[in-house]
């Protein structure tokens, strides 16, 4: 049952309780903002004292119709040179495993793919990318654990460039949004690119998991304010309910999400569709 259903059930043959609703919106990870717009533009309406939940329902849909963008940018190839990616995010969000199907998806599209294992501190981190580039059957440029992960994203730069491959995607270390050290090391990655192309990365992809709810609202505060994103990629959206952090972050910050997985299998990804996440998801 999706949040929207749940509400719904919740509240079905009774007045509408506002403290309750608010709490419920919030619950669903919507962000103080649009639930305060949500109740604010119920109760403007004259006849809000009659109104069911069906009512609620409209509105919730329509408020976050607004906030989404109605279509997920696309990643390009771009002319003469690579296109860059850096995956960003804490760990346990899935970003090794995002970084591997969004190679999927690019290959599915055509597209040349290069990986790099820039993760160089967690234990058989660069062994979990190798079996997804063996599977995917594309190149990997890898160092030594702890080796400088700015100095293997330039490397694999030079790869790509030479071999002409269209998308080189770099799986970053995770690590907490609140370590200053480590996010300066994600700074000194993007200096590094820089020095072969000044727009590099042209891509800074942050994976949330969607369970985790206003900690990865936090989470993408920080990790913009040190590098800048391009976008987010959810997780664990076939897992969660709610899901609602998304609109908070494209609400708060204009960042909008990109793409989505929905399970373990490498085909389970996809650009994120603002119709079929409200029908599913809210």
């Amino acid at each position: 049952m999706n949040f929207l259903q749940s509400l719904a059930q919740h509240f079905a043959g009774k007045p509408i309780d506002w403290d309750e609703l608010e709490e419920s919106l919030i619950r669903a990870d919507l962000g103080v903002p649009i639930t305060t717009r949500i109740i604010n533009t119920l109760q403007e309406r004259e006849a809000w004292s009659l109104m069911g939940i069906n009512d609620v329902v409209k509105v919730v849909r329509q408020e976050i119709s607004r906030v989404l963008p109605a279509d997920s940018a696309a990643i390009r190839p771009l002319t003469g040179k690579p296109n860059v990616v850096l995956l960003l995010g804490v760990n346990g969000t899935g970003k090794t495993t995002s970084t591997a199907k969004l190679a999927r998806y690019l290959q599915k599209d055509g597209h040349s793919v290069l990986l790099a294992a820039a993760d160089t501190f967690r234990a058989a981190a660069i062994e979990q990318l190798g079996i997804w580039a063996t599977r995917l059957g594309v190149d990997m440029i890898k160092g030594q654990y702890n080796a400088d992960p700015a100095a293997l994203c330039y490397e694999a730069y030079q790869v790509a460039a030479r071999s002409k491959i269209e998308f080189l995607l770099c799986d970053t270390a995770g690590r907490m949004h609140t370590k200053k050290n480590l996010m300066a090391e994600l700074e000194k990655v993007k200096r590094a690119l820089a020095k072969h192309d000044p727009d590099a990365p042209h891509e800074t992809l942050l994976v949330v998991d969607a369970t985790t709810g206003g900690n990865a609202l936090s989470q993408a505060r920080e990790f913009q304010t040190a590098i800048g994103l391009t976008g987010v990629i959810v997780t664990k959206l076939d897992g969660s309910g709610k899901g609602g952090i998304v609109v908070a972050i494209q609400d708060e910050l204009g960042i909008p999400t990109r793409f989505a997985g929905t399970g373990e299998q490498l085909n389970d990804f996809a650009p994120f569709d603002r119709r079929k996440y409200i029908e599913d998801l809210l």
